[in-house]
């Protein structure tokens, strides 16, 4: 059947390769009842592999999403989820990249099987870019059931403090776009809300497919004149996990904080 695309209604070509990574836990009937119709999916999307790998068979794979900062982060924020999480023997990785697509149909597709893979018999599911977990109930009600990318659900902003009362905003996610993730530092509280606004317009704006070119020029109201974005760093960034971009303050006495 013809699904519904996802557009990308700012799309240039030559921004980068869509990466998505999602792990399923649980004890999924095989074989997968991928009904297109009801999950908006045409299975896996090209350059996206799907794995699957049990406590008994792949032990050290299966044990490395549920150490580390995977299993601080579902702690943190479900240990009722825990428990029934580390309970499990197996799950199935979805993981791969898409080579520079216009519309985010790849991304549709991959949310959809998701989906299937929690309807036949998975308990959780992790973002392994954003270290976020789902129950089934709540990937349905924050991610698939509105039928829509929504980008922002699939992006954090971080804040980490900095000296002189001052912080650091930095997203996780975007390279699941294909696009560079964001940073901000030494904003004041001042410009917090601001910073906040900026980060989510660069998320949505890049999620559907546009690019930020090298020095532009950061215009907003309530920040000031003279900003910049700066490309910098690599995937190999543990703060992003992604190339991201650097907005860069006016020269102090020009505005600056």
């Amino acid at each position: 059947m013809s699904l519904f695309n996802w557009p990308r209604n700012y799309y240039q070509s030559g921004g980068g390769n869509p990466y998505v990574g999602y792990v399923v836990f649980g004890d999924m009937k095989q074989p997968l009842n991928l009904s297109a119709s009801k999950y908006r999916s045409d299975g896996a999307p090209q350059g996206v592999e799907i794995s699957s790998y049990t406590a008994e068979r792949q032990a050290e794979t299966f044990r490395f999403f549920l150490a580390g900062p995977f299993l601080k982060a579902l702690n943190a924020e479900d240990p009722a989820l825990a428990k029934e999480v580390l309970g499990q023997k197996q799950c199935v990785v979805l993981r791969g990249e898409v080579k520079d697509p216009p519309t985010l149909n790849y991304f549709r597709d991959t949310l959809g099987l998701v989906t299937c893979l929690l309807d036949q018999g998975g308990v959780a599911v992790l973002d392994v870019q954003i270290f976020k977990w789902w129950s089934p109930v709540e990937w349905h009600k924050q991610i698939f059931d509105h039928g829509q990318a929504y980008p922002r659900h699939h992006v954090v902003i971080q804040i980490t403090p900095e000296e002189g009362n001052k912080e650091w905003f930095h997203t996780r996610g975007m390279r699941k776009f294909g696009r560079p993730d964001i940073s901000v530092r030494g904003v004041t509280s001042q410009y917090r809300n601001a910073v906040i606004e900026l980060c989510n317009r660069f998320i949505e704006m890049q999620a559907f497919g546009a690019i930020v070119s090298e020095g532009q020029e950061i215009r907003m109201a309530s920040l000031p004149p003279g900003m910049k974005a700066h490309h910098w760093g690599s995937v190999d960034d543990l703060a992003f996990n992604n190339v991201h971009i650097e907005i860069a303050w006016p020269v102090k006495g020009n505005g600056a904080p």
